[in-house]
């Protein structure tokens, strides 16, 4: 399944979306590709997971490439995006969607799980912005969505990390709307709640009856609602809207 946005038009525009080969941001890549945009997964490691994703798209006929590299690495970054922006002259659209968890109650969190997680969740959007902004600019078109979560806006326990480096995003994606929306390019963020495939899949149906009961729709999201949130902000829709944080939780207000 993916996200049916197929009545959204970006054909003649490229996406690129870090963490595109599973999960969320798998979706958001089909879903963008199904909508006419040529569509840039970016990975770390997963070199299965990767090729899956771009086999989904060429199913249908889509257009997309894989990009190897680490987002937490500013290196990296500049060096493959200066790649992509050879071959493709502009990227339109950046989805910053990379992310991992390393959870742990505070007292016991290691310097090593703080710090990774910091880097590739926001550091690593961070690291990408600044590496398309210029070309952005230069155009004065572009349109970056930054995955957050709830766990950013309300906190977690056992994911001081993880809920830092979401709220993070939230400040990063205000800042960079003020910045740049004198060059049309609009900055906003998503914040998923408990949706199927994330943190669900390690709870036990105890568990999820007790996380339920806090969502007033009373089910979990799915990634094709993620992603077809990520697609309205990223189409004409949307051109009025900045600076914002868009949260896909059915209601999750704890």
């Amino acid at each position: 399944m993916s996200a049916d946005v197929s009545w959204l038009n970006f054909s003649g525009q490229t996406a690129l979306i870090t963490g595109g080969a599973r999960g969320i941001g798998r979706h958001i890549a089909i879903g963008l590709a199904r909508s006419g945009a040529f569509v840039i997964i970016n990975y770390k490691s997963d070199d299965k997971a990767a090729q899956e994703a771009l086999d989904l798209i060429e199913e249908f006929e889509g257009k997309a490439s894989l990009c190897k590299f680490d987002v937490s690495d500013p290196k990296q970054v500049d060096q493959q995006v200066n790649e992509v922006l050879k071959e493709r002259k502009s990227v339109e659209i950046l989805v910053n969607n990379a992310g991992i968890a390393k959870d742990g109650l505070v007292g016991r969190m290691r310097d090593a799980d703080w710090q990774d997680v910091l880097n590739t969740n926001l550091t690593g959007a961070f690291n990408m912005c600044r590496a398309l902004a210029k070309s952005m600019v230069r155009r004065r078109y572009g349109r970056i969505v930054n995955i957050s979560s709830t766990a950013g806006e309300l906190g977690n326990a056992g994911q001081a990390n993880y809920s830092a480096a979401k709220a993070g995003l939230i400040g990063l994606t205000k800042s960079l709307a003020r910045e740049l929306a004198p060059r049309n390019i609009l900055v906003n963020c998503v914040a998923p709640g408990i949706i199927h495939g994330g943190i669900s899949e390690h709870l036990n149906q105890e568990q999820l009856d007790v996380v339920l009961q806090h969502v007033p729709l009373g089910r979990l999201g799915t990634p094709e609602e993620v992603a077809a949130s990520v697609a309205f902000l990223c189409s004409p829709m949307a051109n009025y809207i900045t600076g914002q944080v868009l949260r896909v939780n059915g209601g999750l207000y704890m």
